[in-house]
């Protein structure tokens, strides 16, 4: 797959350019390059450390919803095993927006639900560009149920701009679908961990956001809404968004900051979209402390903690 770049990701992609261009010189011409080849490569990431690390809020906005990120399907061969999706919430359709199932995790039997946006245009469409729709939370209910009966833990991945704002869904109730999938996690009597692996936008994340953990991948964002959609609103001018940024604070150090979050895990040097296995495996172990500190948990201490845990967030005069 050939990479895609973002406009500030420019300077690197250059760079990078000029370093497989010298190489091919060199082996096409048979010329030993190689430390030439050595000293662009420490400039190169160099230039990537400073890029991400002086990248702005708008900025981040852009990468946490980059092209070439890895989605909820392509991080589900590399975490778990023995994937079975299940389909339907039983009252009205199969939304793809939602994608979930039973799998397991090293050795465990889990539930895993997560937004699915699609990579093409074809499945993009298909997807609803991962924005799902009322069926798609019951969907997500259905599941979760399903895991309490079987004492499974819950683990769900959030990369959505928001739940479908579209008439057919108000129809469908979609407000109340999200209400309940927040009040029915809130007392889930097993283990629910939740990572935000994209965008997590407004109640469409929220809807399976609720647990006893909260992570963020490095380059993820979660706020109530998108900088376009909050210029939008206040501005009337999506240009605005760079400005909506700063002032929504969407960013994993913004909302580690505020104590919202429980931890960042920590993406490759190139951000999650250049190597998936590599940000698979820090997910990984990420979720695997957590998991086991959970299991231990008395159910009744489980849910005391969660409880707490969400009345203890926000300040309030």
């Amino acid at each position: 797959m050939a990479n895609s770049y973002l406009e500030f990701e420019r300077p690197v992609a250059e760079m990078t350019a000029k370093i497989e261009a010298l190489s091919q010189m060199g082996s096409s011409a048979g010329i030993n390059i190689a430390e030439e080849v050595e000293k662009l490569t420490l400039k190169r990431d160099k230039l990537i450390e400073e890029t991400y690390a002086n990248a702005s809020r708008g900025e981040m906005a852009q990468l946490s919803r980059h092209p070439d990120r890895p989605n909820f399907l392509d991080y589900v061969p590399l975490l778990f095993n023995d994937f079975q999706e299940l389909h339907g919430d039983r009252a009205f359709a199969d939304d793809a927006a939602i994608v979930g199932g039973m799998a397991t995790f090293h050795g465990r039997s889990v539930m895993i639900v997560g937004h699915q946006k699609g990579r093409d245009t074809k499945e993009k469409i298909k997807r609803n560009f991962g924005m799902a729709k009322p069926e798609g939370y019951r969907k997500a209910l259905r599941l979760f149920r399903l895991a309490e009966r079987f004492d499974m833990p819950v683990l769900t991945f959030i990369d959505t701009a928001g739940a479908w704002p579209g008439i057919d869904a108000e129809e469908r109730g979609q407000s109340e679908a999200i209400a309940r999938n927040l009040m029915e996690l809130a007392v889930l009597r097993v283990p629910v961990i939740c990572t935000v692996v994209g965008e997590g936008g407004s109640g469409g994340a929220l809807a399976i956001g609720v647990g006893d953990r909260l992570f963020m991948q490095q380059f993820s964002t979660y706020s109530v809404i998108s900088p376009e959609g909050c210029a939008a609103i206040l501005w009337r001018d999506r240009a605005y968004a760079e400005q909506a940024a700063e002032a929504l604070k969407p960013t994993a150090a913004d909302l580690d900051a505020l104590g919202l979050i429980d931890k960042i895990i920590p993406e490759p040097k190139e951000g999650a979209h250049r190597n998936y296995e590599e940000a698979a495996r820090a997910m990984d172990e990420v979720l695997l402390q957590a998991l086991n500190e959970l299991l231990r948990m008395p159910v009744d201490l489980l849910l005391h903690q969660r409880q707490q845990r969400l009345r203890g967030m926000g300040i309030y005069n």
